[in-house]
């Protein structure tokens, strides 16, 4: 049994120099992995297309291809049956380790994951690259604190570190992967995730550059600065995106549940849906195919507002289909795509029948992508941030946070719940963590924020009713360590740290965070 007592558990989770030190080490392996990844999905996607391409001149190899498609979807579906934390896009499956809902076999969801990814986008499904990276970077963080014996808690802190530097190895984008860690998966900043997160995406985004050079993703050029007296615009373009974001989100889950009620369809089998509708894409509308970095070279004034509107419509319904099946890959790339279609439609009216000036055709794209990843994720400052440096471009930062916070409220207000909660959630209720008894006496420390307004806020210790099997052990405040007392008053702001069994982890969190969280609405 791992040695988890109560000065060990409080010593590996305050020396903060070892875990940046782990940090480095993180970002290094997770930038040669991910771009290791990120350089096959992008032969695998070109290939595809030359596939598609012959397979049209050549017809006589129609009905091969599609045989071939089938065998793949029944490989990588036989890979998710077999290993069940490779399926979607991996970002449920991380923030349910860190929450201590799930437990992961590192190497075999790393091979898996990177093999059946290759897979998914050399068929052409509409999935991205993005969340397996950070699936990939957690991985390989797990992987290393488990070699070095850490003592849970720190691993937690450095499987976000290794997210962070998976997606911006993935994206180019270190801020946007250690935003990320902090406003997805952790919830909340403190300095050791901070600093740890901050360094393994710079670390990673390094190694990246290297490999793929110091271009941004997108290269738009100049972007026209929209003029404050049309901002109008950019509210009603926010809320457009918000109610599309929110019907995203609802037809995503529905098609899940779809999926699932097809008794003829197992897991196993259920990926040649997508296997077989990438081949009718490939063939018919190849545009769509992938995580979509072809749409970009299509929007412009030239194209058609029909032609966009039925893009749009087939690459939305591929993504649904592609991502729905379980398929390993993510939707980080192909919403974003979806985000510029309908920033390119709402361009073309705007341009086109209202008569405003044709260079901000580029700069509503831009917008609606990060608006449109705004309403779905609820993560609106790594949107803002992700669009930026995936762009290089600093100068529509106030665009940008318009349409973002108003796409946000909007599926507020249509009660849409983030994506990545409602899949964890379903996650969660489809695989029940497993209890090992060789467990049961681990420990793990839980770590709280105290919120304004919540039901800890200026109470003593002795009058707060915390949960059973847990023992706090420290409380952060600024610079001070303080030693909890029942006299102790909690104020906002105070970092609570409770010891726990591994095994009570999770309902000790959300008890926990019951207590110390304060949850306003946008609109009471």
């Amino acid at each position: 049994m791992k040695s988890n007592n109560y000065e060990e558990a409080i010593n590996a989770y305050t020396k903060k120099t070892p875990i940046l030190l782990k940090s480095i080490l993180i970002g290094l392996l997770t930038g040669i992995v991910v771009s290791g990844y990120r350089f096959i999905l992008i032969e695998a996607g070109e290939l595809s297309f030359r596939i598609y391409e012959e397979a049209l001149n050549h017809l006589i190899w129609v009905p091969l291809l599609f045989i071939l498609l089938g065998a793949c979807g029944i490989l990588v579906g036989n890979l998710v049956s077999k290993y069940g934390m490779i399926s979607g896009s991996g970002i449920p499956q991380v923030k349910g380790i860190i929450m201590g809902y799930l437990k992961n076999n590192w190497f075999s969801t790393l091979v898996a994951k990177f093999f059946g990814g290759a897979l998914a986008t050399l068929a052409g499904l509409s999935l991205g690259r993005e969340g397996p990276s950070i699936q990939l970077g957690a991985c390989v963080a797990e992987g290393v604190g488990e070699k070095l014996a850490l003592s849970r808690t720190e691993q937690k802190v450095l499987i976000a570190s290794g997210a962070s530097a998976g997606l911006a190895a993935a994206f180019n984008a270190p801020l946007s992967g250690a935003m990320f860690a902090m406003e997805e998966i952790f919830k909340y900043i403190s300095p050791v995730i901070l600093l740890s997160t901050l360094l393994a995406a710079v670390v990673a985004d390094f190694i990246s550059k290297i490999f793929f050079g110091l271009s941004p993703v997108f290269q738009f050029g100049v972007l026209s600065i929209i003029p404050l007296q049309e901002y109008w615009l950019l509210f009603v373009l926010g809320a457009v995106l918000g109610a599309a974001g929110a019907f995203y989100n609802y037809l995503l889950i529905s098609t899940q549940r779809f999926y699932k009620k097809v008794k003829w369809l197992s897991l196993k089998t259920r990926l040649v849906v997508p296997f077989i509708l990438a081949g009718i894409i490939g063939l018919t509308f190849p545009i769509a195919l992938g995580s979509g970095h072809l749409i970009i070279e299509e929007l412009n004034l030239s194209t058609s507002l029909t032609f966009l509107i039925i893009l749009f419509v087939v690459k939305f319904v591929f993504s649904m289909l592609s991502f729905g099946s379980g398929a390993p890959g993510g939707i980080f790339f192909p919403l974003l795509m979806l985000g510029a279609v309908i920033g390119g439609i709402f361009g073309h009216l705007v341009i086109n029948y209202i008569g405003y000036d044709s260079s901000l055709f580029t700069s509503f794209i831009v917008l609606a992508m990060a608006g449109y990843f705004t309403a779905i994720v609820r993560a609106p400052i790594t949107g803002i941030l992700l669009l930026v440096e995936m762009t290089g471009s600093f100068t529509h930062l106030l665009p940008l946070t318009v349409v973002s916070i108003t796409s946000y409220v909007v599926a507020d207000l249509l009660k849409s719940v983030p994506i990545y909660e409602s899949l964890l959630s379903n996650l969660i209720r489809d695989r029940k963590a497993g209890k090992d008894e060789q467990e049961k006496s681990d420990k793990v420390i839980v770590e709280v924020l105290v919120h304004h307004g919540s039901l800890a806020e200026k109470k003593y210790l002795k009058d707060i009713d915390f949960p059973k099997n847990c023992l706090l052990i420290a409380i952060k405040r600024a610079k001070q360590d303080i030693i909890p007392r029942g006299d102790t008053m909690i104020l906002a702001g105070d970092y609570l740290q409770f010891l726990t069994n591994v095994v009570d982890e999770a309902r000790i969190r959300e008890i926990l965070t019951e207590i110390t969280s304060c949850e306003l609405k946008i609109f009471s």
